[in-house]
């Protein structure tokens, strides 16, 4: 069974001005698919506070898939990837890219998400739109191959090619 943590990027949803839809579909989801979702937080746009939450999930904690909600689009405001790329050690731009790929089907606006996905340590970071329909679609896009992507991260996989 693999760990993950969940962190939300919402200045409202930080203040409690807006209800978070994200955690408890994405903390649902990775029960069904096996997960253990070992911590959850909800901080404000604020890349300073991204970066030191996310170098303590990854550093400290150690689950082995961080996905962030939010932050990701075209507002002054949002934050996250920069956030992301700041403690990153290696990028894995191709899954953002499938992401946006699949999304756009739904609508053309995801070409204007900025996410990202890297690793730090033994820690897959995603980064999702604050949206919780568009959360759901890129989870759609990428939850069945996330497995591999992870064995490969912890040595239990050694190859991505299928036969």
């Amino acid at each position: 069974m693999y760990q993950a943590a969940i962190l939300i990027a919402s200045d409202q949803g930080y203040a409690g001005t807006r209800e978070d839809l994200c955690t408890p579909y994405l903390k649902e989801l990775l029960k069904e698919q096996g997960y253990e979702v070992v911590d959850c937080r909800i901080l404000p746009d604020e890349q300073q506070q991204l970066e030191e939450a996310m170098k303590d999930i990854c550093d400290n904690i150690k689950p082995q898939l961080l996905l962030t909600s939010g932050g990701t689009g075209l507002s002054p405001r949002d934050c996250m990837p920069e956030a992301t790329v700041a403690i990153a050690q290696r990028m894995v731009p191709g899954i953002a890219e499938a992401m946006r790929a699949y999304s756009m089907q739904f609508t053309k606006r995801a070409m204007f998400s900025r996410a990202v996905a890297a690793t730090r340590k033994q820690t897959l970071i995603i980064n999702l739109p604050g949206s919780p329909k568009a959360v759901k679609e890129c989870m759609e896009a990428i939850i069945e191959e996330l497995p591999h992507a992870l064995g490969i991260m912890m040595n239990i996989e050694r190859n991505c090619a299928r036969k």
